[in-house]
Formats: structure tokens, sequence, C-alpha cells
């Protein structure tokens, strides 16, 4: 286009050496389309429903004082720059987003919903499957002229294992999607409250992260995935639950919320053990940057440090030596302990090492740990983590002098163009470069960041992933160490 030009990240990508690859942007439906394909699919009831849940919005329906009577979290409000018209129509329409990727210095970008982000968390059974199954129809029509420089991602529902294998099955083998997006937990009603409180049950709810005390087994869906050779992703959010539920503000709930949704299921993943147990899979967590998980991948080696299955004798109740222990609170105690030395137990942890079942002692068990660098081999090369333009931390990948074991965490860029946090699509790329001008990111890093993370991350179950795209030579001219 005309501005091609004068884009500052189409010149910072005329000096790279290597391409740029998004990992996640974003497409805003255009409904009308998509309720055509949704009413082929589900017929005209489910195109009602759909539009009355729409239209339900309840926070909008409520008193300020019914908002906090009832707890109703602010939800999302003005998601989409409006300013730059050419931006919002960009993203709805293909053949535009197509024309301006050199304009962004963007060589290949995997979309993701906006809408349909929201589809796999509708509890409505037949309406989240039917939602779910458009919008892949939809889509897959849409972006199929395109694939040379973008491919969409399929969205899954997992709320059980059956409905995301049959939606898996027939997203990759029926409508040819290379990418899909599952949700990173699906809420539950707690089954007490439930059953002797019904009106209250969807308030009391617990988050079912696929891995760990589950409703269901999930192992089905991650063998599907390495069948199919997709890779999982995880858009969710954390609105609404935790701290997340300001009635007021929506920043308050924002910040920070994609990283806890995104921490619950990486942790989930790897204590649940199919890191360990689908050593090919990969998982991408997305729009959530990587400090938290520069955290959580400390914390998993320093508490398995203390709490291993060898470790954790160091606190089991019977070690202790209690003659010793009696002989120092008579000895130091003083008058804390006058007369009250024939139950000096009480309070100081000693229970009965019976309470504990000796086959849940090792919590780490699933994942099969023998020694510290375990934990890097199936947290480092297994999770990648989408991190925005203008985080400032996204440095922190590469910052091996803090991470355990020298390790370099696999940040792969995310432009979220579509969405209110890029105001101008053509300014992504310049934002990310900024961090290597300013020194906390090398050439070198911004390469992985841009263009070999991603690759090693949409390669690893499907080498061909990049064929028939513009950067198909590229990734093959790529090192062996590098995929």
């Amino acid at each position: 286009m005309a501005t091609l030009s004068r884009s500052k990240s189409a010149k910072v990508r005329a000096r790279l050496g290597h391409p740029v690859i998004d990992s996640d942007g974003h497409t805003v439906e255009f409904e009308p389309g998509f309720l055509d394909v949704l009413r082929a699919v589900g017929g005209p009831t489910i195109v009602e429903r759909y539009l009355a849940r729409r239209e339900g919005r309840g926070w909008y329906r409520l008193t300020p004082e019914e908002r906090r009577d009832r707890r109703v979290t602010r939800p999302p409000w003005w998601g989409f720059p409006t300013r730059n018209t050419l931006d919002r129509a960009t993203a709805t329409l293909p053949r535009l987003l197509h024309e301006r990727l050199d304009e962004f210095g963007l060589d290949f970008t995997v979309l993701y919903p906006t809408l349909g982000l929201f589809f796999p968390h509708q509890d409505d059974d037949e309406l989240r499957r039917a939602c779910c199954r458009a919008l892949n129809v939809f889509h897959a029509e849409l972006f199929r002229e395109y694939a040379d420089r973008m491919t969409p991602a399929a969205v899954i529902p997992m709320h059980a294992p059956a409905e995301a294998i049959e939606e898996l099955k027939h997203a990759v083998r029926t409508l040819g999607f290379k990418a899909v997006l599952l949700p990173g937990h699906v809420r539950r009603p707690i089954a007490s409250v439930a059953r002797t409180a019904p009106a209250a049950a969807r308030r009391a709810f617990w988050l079912d992260t696929f891995c760990v005390d589950s409703e269901h087994d999930y192992d089905p869906v991650w063998r599907t995935c390495v069948e199919l050779r997709v890779a999982p992703t995880f858009h969710s959010g954390g609105m609404g639950w935790g701290s997340r539920t300001s009635v007021s503000n929506y920043m308050f709930n924002h910040v920070g919320h994609f990283a806890a949704a995104a921490e619950g299921i990486a942790r989930a993943l790897f204590f649940g053990g199919v890191t360990r147990r689908f050593p090919r899979l990969r998982f991408a967590f997305l729009e959530c940057g990587v400090a938290w998980a520069a955290s959580l991948y400390a914390d998993l080696i320093g508490h398995w440090a203390k709490r291993n299955s060898r470790a954790i004798a160091n606190y089991a109740p019977d070690n202790l030596d209690r003659e010793r222990y009696l002989d120092l609170l008579r000895r130091y105690g003083g008058s804390m302990v006058e007369g009250k030395l024939e139950q000096p137990w009480i309070g100081a942890g000693v229970l009965d090492p019976t309470r504990e079942d000796p086959m849940a002692l090792d919590e780490f068990a699933a994942c099969g740990i023998e020694q510290a660098e375990d934990i890097r081999d199936l947290f480092v090369s297994r999770f990648s983590f989408g991190c925005e333009a203008d985080d400032r931390l996204n440095a922190l990948a590469f910052a091996t002098k803090i991470h355990p074991f020298g390790a370099r965490l696999r940040v792969i860029m995310s432009s979220d163009i579509g969405h209110w946090d890029v105001p101008d699509m053509t300014e992504v790329l310049e934002e990310a470069w900024e961090l290597v001008e300013d020194g906390v990111m090398t050439a070198e890093d911004f390469r992985e960041f841009t263009f070999v993370n991603p690759t090693r991350f949409w390669t690893a179950l499907n080498p061909d992933f990049f064929k028939g795209t513009v950067v198909e030579g590229a990734v093959a001219g790529l090192r062996p160490s590098e995929r």
C-alpha cells in the first residue's frame, strides 16, 4: 500500500536477515457472516439462543447497587481501536490484512478469534459445540485463499474429552486446520453446592484444568493432538475469579489475567505429568508474557528440592526426636511451657504419621523427577510463551544468569493486532525492536523471539507447518540445533 515505505516496522523488517512470524494476531469476526454459518450448522433456534446470550450482558442491565449486591464482574468494554478505521477493517477482512502484512513487517501470522475466545467457555453444551463448529467452518473458508501468509486457529471445546476429540478431528482432517485453540480451564459447579443450593451453584465453581483432580481423563485429547500433529495453544482469561472480580473497573480485572489463567494450565500440565507422558507435545500460552513463567520455572525447582520423594522425610512426624524436643522445651521454655508439657505436640505440626497416605507423599510422582535437571527438560522445551511486542519483560526470557541451569525460555512474538492493545498495527514490530535498541535484548535474542522459537513450536509436531508459505525456505534453512 502507499504507506508501506513510511512504516517504521517495515524498515525494521528490511534490516533483519530473517522472517518475522507472529504467533498471535487476532481477527475480529464479521458477525453477520458467522451467523449464517451458525444457522446452517445448528439451525435458527441455535442462532436465537446465541443472540440471547450475547444480548444478556447482565452487568449492563443492572444498577450499580445491584452489581455490588450480586458481585457481577465488570466485563470488557471498548475492546477495539476505532480511531484508526483502516486497522479496524483490517482485523475483519483477510484480503486487506494479507495486503498490509509487509507494512507491518510480518511475514506470517497465526490468527486467533475474538468472539470465538469465549465459545469454548459456554456452559450450554449444544450452543458451545455449535458455535465452535460454525466458527471453524467460517474461518476455514474465509482464510483458505491467504494460506501463504496466514492461518487461523480452530476453536476446540473441552468440557469433555469426547467433544474435544470430535472437533479436533473435524477441524484438522475435514477443514484442514493446522493450529488449534483449547480453553485453559472449564468452570465446573461444586457438586455439594449444586445439590443443596442450586441457585448458588453458578457462583460456587471450581476450575478444571484437565490434568490434576480433573473430572475426566484428558489423555485421549493429548494423544489425539499428537496423532493429528497439532500443538495445543491456550488463550483463556482469568477475569471473574480470584481477585479479578471488580464490579466497576475493567483494568483492575484485566491486568495479569491472561498470565493467571496460563499459569494454572501450565502448572496442571506439569504436575499432571502430561509433559512426561507426551514428550513430543508442545504447548503455548498466549498473550500472557513470560514473567510468570520465569517464576513458575524457578518455583518448581525450588519446591522439588525441598519436597521431593527423598527430602519429604525431613518433615515426617515420626522423625522428630521427641525426647530431645521435650528436653529443649524444659530447658528454654521458661514460664511459657510451665504446666503445659503433657501435650507439647499441639500446634507443633507433630501429627500422627498414619494420617497421610504413603502413596501420596511424592506430589511430583506423575512427573517422574529424579533430579532437578529433569524439571528443566520437562518445562523449557515443552512450553512456549506468547509475549506482546510492547512488553519490556520479554527480555527476561534470555536472562540466563537468573534462570536455573542457564535456561532460555521460549518466548514467541504475539502481535495482538485487532485488539485495543494495538492502536496502530504498523507499530508492533517497531515496538518489539525497541528492546534491542535499548540494549536489553540482543539481535540474536530478537531472532529467537520472532523466528526461531515460533518455528520450533509450530513445526515440532508438524514439520510441514510452513510448507507452501512465504517462509518455507527460511524455515528449511534453520540449523538442526534451532529446531
